[in-house]
């Protein structure tokens, strides 16, 4: 199949113009560094031709209100030339659990994306994954003070974004859910008990003080971010994760001209 993948070139769509080109499809990776703008829709409809699926991973500058406009009007653009081109499945990544947390702007902005999808009439499919491992490292910064890390209780399933990238272009290859497929890790973790795992494995001189009003995780509620029963369950364990990324590092920091 001809599949487009808007924001093609990032952490998650890189991964999934990789997977799709394996499995024989032609996959163009799709940004503004390709001359694609899915806010003023220049470049968008010759991108989008004679395409018979487009992937949607563009993702907002920002995540506070000005989100949703993000999503408005890139979505608006995005659905005009799928329609023009005749596309028939579009596919959107979310958050599970967004609808769960209104209170946080981008949540709700991503909520905003997903009901503006099922809207338009178009074959659609939503995957929603829970928070991305490669993620872990920022969320801790937000609420650091020296080497004191600030995080709530709330349970999170983190999922490695070649998890993510899998379950994409799964369901873009296939026929449109109409419908929404959850992803998720295979391990639930406290946050507080995930920052102190991973400052652990990164060998850094700073400790976790669990704070339940810390930071924009401790808004959700409860499990409201753990996946649903019927979830798809991701193979990649966290501590393997970090492990892996070590690796990574170490190999780098070894190569010729280092």
């Amino acid at each position: 199949m001809r599949i487009a993948v808007l924001g093609g070139t990032g952490l998650i769509g890189s991964r999934v113009v990789a997977r799709l080109k394996v499995q024989g499809h032609e996959a163009r990776a799709l940004s503004l560094s390709t001359g694609v703008n899915v806010l003023t829709g220049e470049g968008l409809a010759a991108a989008l031709a004679e395409a018979e699926v487009v992937v949607n991973l563009t993702n907002s500058p920002t995540f506070d209100e000005a989100s949703a406009e993000f999503f408005r009007t890139s979505m608006a653009k995005v659905l005009e030339a799928s329609r023009a081109a005749g596309v028939g499945h579009v596919v959107v990544l979310s958050i599970v659990g967004a609808d769960k947390v209104p209170e946080l702007d981008y949540y709700r902005a991503k909520v905003l994306q997903e009901d503006l999808l099922k809207a338009d009439g178009l074959p659609y499919s939503v995957v929603r994954a829970t928070q991305f491992m490669e993620f872990v490292d920022a969320v801790l910064s937000w609420t650091t003070d020296g080497d004191t890390v600030r995080l709530p209780s709330t349970p999170l399933q983190p999922i490695a974004a070649a998890d993510v990238a899998d379950a994409v272009a799964d369901v873009a290859m296939g026929a449109p859910l109409d419908g929404t497929l959850n992803v998720a890790g295979p391990e639930v973790f406290p946050l507080d008990e995930l920052g102190s795992i991973t400052l652990a494995a990164e060998g850094g001189a700073g400790h976790v003080v669990t704070d339940d009003t810390a930071g924009m995780f401790a808004v959700p509620k409860g499990d409201v971010l753990i996946a649903p029963e019927g979830a798809r369950i991701a193979p990649t364990h966290y501590r393997d994760w970090m492990a892996a990324r070590a690796d990574r590092a170490d190999q780098a920091d070894e190569a010729p001209g280092r």
